[in-house]
Order: C-alpha cells, then structure tokens, then sequence
C-alpha cells in the first residue's frame, strides 16, 4: 500500500490504525470495544477506524458474524513495520501499540540489542494460538534431534535474557517444555481444537510451582556493601519469588554463582544462592551456574 495514504492520515488515526493491526495479526481478532476502551473513542468512530483499516488493507481483516468480531484475513499482509522489540513489549508489557514511525527517543540512550529477533509471522502464529488456547503444529528444529513436526499447545512467553522461548505442553512427548522461538518454522495455528485438561497451564507443576530464592553479595568478592547497593539488598540479601519453570534463566542471566560452597570465581559472580535447597526439583536449575543436585552433592560427598 502507498505510505502517502497512510502519511496524509492523523497521527490519531494512525496509532489506531497500527492498534488494529496489531490486534489481529498477533491475537487474531478485534471487536469496536477494544478501540473504544484502548482510545476513548465513541462505538460509531471505532467502526469507521475498521473500515478504513479494511479499505486501506484488503484482506487483511474478515468480519466473523457468530463472534460479532474482525478476525484475521486470508491474505494478510502488515501495513505498518513494527521492530521486534516494539510487538513484544507490547504483547508482554502493554505498551507501544502506536504507529511505529514516528516515535523518537526523549534522552540519548544507547543499550545493547539481541543477537536474534523471532520472526514475526511465527510469533503472531504463536501468539494467536497462545490467545485463543488451541494448539499449534509447527515444524521444529531441536540441537539433539534435528528437524521433525510437532504439535503443542502453547500458554506464555518467557524472556531469557538472550532469547524467547513459549513454554507449551508438547503432544509428541506428552509433557510441558520451552521452545525457542528462532527454532520454529511453518507454524499452523488448529483453531477449532481446544486444548485438553491436561494441557493447560494450571497443569504444568513447574510453570505453577514458585521458588523463593535468597541472594546475598558473594563471599569471595569485595565490598559487599556496593554490591547490597546494586541490588537493592535489605539487610544484606535479595529474596525474590521466580517461577521453577524460569528461575534456571534468571540466574543464569544474573551469573549468580549458585555452588553450596561458592566456589566460583570471576568478575561476573557478585552473587551467591544462599538457599540452593529452593531449587530442588527445578527441572531447569541445570542452567544455574554452579549448581549440583542433592544427589550429586551427597556423591561428592561420599568420595571425598
């Protein structure tokens, strides 16, 4: 579509606009509410914002009748450019659903972006199943088993510091895992197949159960106090609550040297686990630095 047509719109309009786009392409659907609630607009404006969207955008957006809302079009095609980062704050933090072009920064920042970004058309595929609570066949690309066909039933974003994964039960192996965005291709959202009991999020133990972690500055580097500052330490330690299913990225993130005897050496450990008993049963707590299982330390243990 010509961007003069888009440009002699209002700035208005065009925040609109980008909205529904975003809407439909990421969760597949919007109704002349979410207008009205998101902009304060009245119902009559909102249905001119949709049908000046479908005009500017032919096939974009289908009107669905039974759910009395506008749904994603056979043929879809984005009219606006959104940056990775910009969809996924808005998908995860409710924010920068304007249209992209004309934002610039208030003060001079500089901050180091990722090495990858997913690709969009597989995150709205992700992120529609992920709305509507179908599942999704996708064709997945795994370091230990190379390219094969899954289906899951995906429920969360999860952000790991270098990467995104969607946390989903996997129907091959009938159990929850992570899966990382930049490993998916050819995604097939299976609408009309609502996920089972045994799918959902409530029954994934890892992703319910939470672990409450106690972080102190790290007995092997000096001045603990600047470190208590960093941190924002009350009495000399972090508590922080963490999901089991994500506290093994976190800490990672963090380089917090989780050893029982904080053995780790480096620059980067400020940080020890004081508690590591918190993460027994954590399936992902092999991604913590330093950390030994129970049944690793009583061997150790036991050969000493």
């Amino acid at each position: 579509m010509p961007s003069r047509l888009i440009e002699s719109l209002t700035q208005s309009q065009r925040d609109r606009l980008a909205f529904v786009e975003l809407r439909v392409r990421f969760l597949g659907e919007i109704r002349r509410h979410d207008l009205v609630t998101r902009f304060g607009i009245q119902s009559a404006a909102a249905s001119r914002d949709l049908a000046l969207y479908k005009d500017l955008a032919p096939g974009n957006i289908d009107y669905d009748s039974k759910g009395k809302s506008y749904v994603l079009g056979p043929r879809f095609q984005p009219i606006f450019n959104f940056l990775p980062e910009r969809v996924l704050s808005w998908l995860t933090q409710g924010f920068g659903d304007g249209e992209p072009m004309w934002l610039s920064p208030w003060v001079t920042s500089e901050s180091p972006s990722r090495l990858t970004h997913p690709n969009l058309d597989v995150l709205a595929s992700v992120t529609r199943a992920i709305h509507h609570k179908c599942p999704l066949g996708i064709e997945y690309h795994s370091i230990s088993s190379g390219r094969n066909q899954r289906e899951i039933v995906p429920f969360a974003l999860i952000d790991n510091g270098l990467r995104w994964h969607v946390r989903a039960f996997d129907r091959n192996f009938q159990e929850f895992r992570d899966f990382v965005l930049t490993r998916i291709s050819n995604p097939v959202v299976l609408n009309g197949q609502p996920a089972a009991v045994h799918e959902v999020s409530d029954q994934d133990m890892q992703w319910a159960r939470i672990a409450e972690l106690e972080l102190v500055p790290h007995p092997n580097q000096p001045r603990p106090e600047i470190t208590e500052m960093d941190y924002g330490m009350r009495d000399g330690v972090l508590r922080i609550k963490l999901r089991a299913a994500t506290a093994g990225y976190v800490l990672r993130e963090w380089s917090v040297d989780c050893s029982p005897d904080h053995s780790l050496r480096g620059h980067e450990y400020r940080l020890w686990l004081k508690n590591p008993s918190a993460l027994s049963g954590v399936r992902n707590a092999v991604l913590a630095p330093g950390y030994r299982t129970p049944d690793q330390r009583r061997l150790e243990a036991e050969t000493d």
